[in-house]
């Protein structure tokens, strides 16, 4: 099935139409969107265009292709232009990686796929976009080596690496299997200071399956995620789908992310999490389900908006405010059968109470279920949302 079939059939799937109907037709709950909401941007290039065939790229999955691929890209000439890729698998060694440069659209058949060379290294990543500006990758697969991996350490083996660029947009790719993350948007640090990764763009794709997350989001200004699935992370903390952290440098920090109509589903982790230095997050649309922890959870973030989205059937609560997180708003989300640790996995389908606030303890040990808030979060406002009780 197509992505952008499989995106939009499993969040259909995922929450029932609890609204009824209206004149213009049948209405869903809050984050089952089912239709792609957003075109992200083109970004700047020359016109040229080359294919890694012409450059010795056999593309049959047992020959590395990855020094075919550098030479494609290393002969766009200096206003950049597109690189395509044919259908084929084509074997790319991780430790050396594809670099992309300035200008440039790495562009996949829907039926190409890179495999990551089985390495044994803890940092290694099959396309790496490094200071550079104006990158666009779409298409097509990435499946990592976490299944070949030859070492047992390390939690970087990432599909796509991005670090100190601007104007990047990553769509219509699916990326599986990491040793770490699906991608990872980051600083470059430099001897002068940490440069920030500015204006990422990420849409309609499928991170599932990696090792550390489907989406690590650090120290960065400007990044948009839509339409998109992060799912099935399992192997090495935090094991969320995404992951909103800049790093453990106080000097790093994350600015203005805005996430709307994704499923973040069967994380071993959170669902979302937003960790320390973090500012000006906005979560809308969103399916939130079946996660291992919350289905999001805040630790020190400052100034966020959740909104319209569907939490369901999370171990811990659905949204959880924790240790001084300061001026986040929840409203109009639907909350239903979260806290499965304590209480089960109800499957009956309990009507929906709207209510304005958080609900008074009702879970042992007083915990709402929904949403909770520590002690030593601030200026937290919950106004109407809707709760299975």
């Amino acid at each position: 099935m197509p992505r952008r079939q499989f995106i939009q059939k499993t969040l259909l799937l995922s929450v029932p139409p609890i609204l009824g109907l209206t004149g213009i037709g049948k209405v869903f709950a809050a984050g089952s969107t089912t239709a792609l909401t957003w075109t992200p941007p083109t970004r700047a290039r020359g016109t040229a265009v080359l294919s890694v065939k012409n450059y010795g790229a056999a593309g049959d999955g047992v020959r590395d292709d990855t020094a075919s691929f550098q030479a494609a890209i290393n002969a766009l000439p200096a206003t950049g232009g597109t690189v395509q890729v044919p259908a084929g698998t084509y074997l790319i060694d991780p430790t050396v990686n594809v670099r992309l440069r300035s200008s440039m659209h790495l562009q996949l058949d829907p039926d190409a796929i890179l495999k990551a060379k089985p390495n044994a290294a803890e940092r290694a990543y099959v396309l790496m976009v490094m200071q550079v500006n104006d990158v666009e990758i779409s298409g097509g697969r990435i499946i990592g080596d976490r299944d070949a991996h030859l070492g047992t350490t390390g939690e970087w083996g990432h599909g796509i690496m991005i670090r100190g660029s601007n104007r990047v947009t990553v769509r219509d790719i699916h990326v599986s299997n990491g040793w770490g993350d699906g991608i990872s948007i980051g600083g470059a640090a430099q001897p002068t200071g940490v440069v920030p990764c500015v204006d990422v763009a990420i849409s309609n794709i499928v991170c599932t399956n990696n090792r550390r997350q489907g989406l690590t989001i650090g120290c960065s200004r400007n990044v948009k995620v839509y339409d998109s699935e992060f799912s099935d992370s399992n192997g090495i903390a935090p094991q969320c789908g995404i992951d909103i952290e800049p790093d453990a440098n106080d000097l790093r920090t994350t600015d203005t992310v805005h996430i709307q109509n994704c499923l973040i589903r069967n994380n071993k982790g959170n669902g979302i999490l937003v960790y320390k230095r973090v500012k000006g997050v906005t979560v809308k649309s969103c399916t939130m389900e079946y996660n291992g922890g919350y289905g999001l959870l805040t630790v020190g973030a400052n100034s966020g908006y959740v909104a319209q989205n569907r939490f369901q059937h999370n171990a811990l609560c659905g949204l959880m405010f924790s240790s001084t997180t300061d001026a986040y708003q929840a409203s109009g989300n639907v909350f239903r059968n979260n806290y499965t640790k304590t209480i089960g996995l109800n499957t009956v389908i309990n009507p929906l109470v709207t209510m304005t606030g958080i609900l008074p303890g009702t879970m042992p040990r007083g915990n709402d279920p929904h949403i909770q808030k520590s002690s030593t979060a601030t200026n937290i406002r919950v106004t109407t949302n809707q709760y299975a009780m």
